[in-house]
């Protein structure tokens, strides 16, 4: 007989949890329970409130095994605005409870609430607890036991037993999910409560910066002379043939003109034989001294446009 009612409670704990996961999942709103524990003793009191920021309406609910969706104030509880209190619990108390709209559109997360009628109890989180975080769990008697050892159990297998009467599981995921119950010895066992764990929050992640590439500061090398065959080889050649030509043309025109301005001489002054090679050394003279300066001046414009031709090709290959 004992063994068919246990059965029947785990029963009941479960139907209670999963009715708990069908509820509106809508988190618009928060529910605090104080004092913020998942099971009472009979006799306890509790007090429900919905965190509400906003001018909505909303009232608190719940689902037990003899009722569905009832209101608090409607049969059990006292309303006081957005908080319900029970002044005395007892073990038909034990449900889901929950904060929705007047007009049903939303709701807040869901807690299960366990009164127990026995001795012991286990004192778990409420609310969901967070993928990650250490789970503390409590074995507690109504009266103190001898010896605090208790046993902890899931989903009826044990996990193991602590002597202080105190369990901590580190870094909970989702696989901790499930009914929880413990067992003092000499005094009982505590109702099972469904644990929730929630699932972490995803962290945004910052773009990637892209930073331009560093700029080189090697200063432009001087470039090497072009090599023949190419278009600047050959702009090089027309550019000292252009600049060549018209001083051998103008050399040739004034060689030509020595004798013409010797003979010229020779008829307006006392004619002799060495005249003629007089006036020619001096023409020559005259000549190739004219042929120098305009070498020099073509030499120093041939640089200049040299080194325009290179200061243009090394700002068209940096570009």
């Amino acid at each position: 007989m004992s063994c068919s009612c246990r059965m029947e409670g785990t029963s009941v704990q479960m139907l209670l949890a999963l009715s708990s996961l069908l509820c509106c999942t809508t988190n618009q709103i928060g529910l605090t329970v104080s004092p913020s524990r998942s099971q009472f003793f009979e006799g306890e009191s509790v007090t429900l409130k919905c965190e509400d920021h906003s001018s909505a309406g909303w009232t608190l609910r719940r689902n037990t095994t003899e009722e569905t969706r009832t209101l608090c104030g409607s049969g059990w509880g006292f309303a006081n605005g957005l908080s319900c209190r029970i002044s005395y619990m007892y073990p038909l108390d034990s449900g889901v409870y929950w904060c929705e709209s007047r007009g049903g559109g939303a709701s807040s997360i869901s807690v299960n609430i366990s009164v127990s009628g026995g001795s012991v109890i286990l004192q778990s989180p409420v609310l969901p607890v967070m993928e990650g975080h250490d789970l503390t769990l409590s074995c507690q008697s109504q009266t103190p036991p001898s010896k605090p050892s208790a046993a902890f159990y899931k989903d009826g297998s044990l996990i193991r037993t602590e002597p202080t009467g105190h369990m901590t599981l580190q870094h909970v995921s989702r696989s901790d999910e499930g009914l929880y119950k413990c067992h003092i010895s000499a005094h009982g066992e505590s109702p099972s409560s469904w644990i929730s764990v929630s699932e972490k929050p995803r962290t945004t992640e910052a773009p990637p910066t892209t930073e331009a590439p560093p700029i080189s500061e090697t200063p432009p090398q001087r470039p090497c002379p072009p090599a023949a065959g190419s278009p600047c080889f050959e702009f090089r050649v027309l550019l000292h043939l252009l600049v060549i030509s018209p001083f051998f043309i103008s050399t040739l025109l004034l060689v030509s003109l020595c004798p013409q301005r010797a003979s010229g001489n020779r008829n307006q002054s006392i004619t002799f034989d060495q005249s003629s090679s007089v006036s020619k050394l001096f023409c020559l003279q005259e000549v190739t001294s004219m042929v120098m300066t305009q070498h020099s001046h073509a030499e120093q414009g041939l640089a200049d446009d040299y080194d325009d031709v290179i200061t243009y090709g090394t700002t068209e290959h940096q570009f």
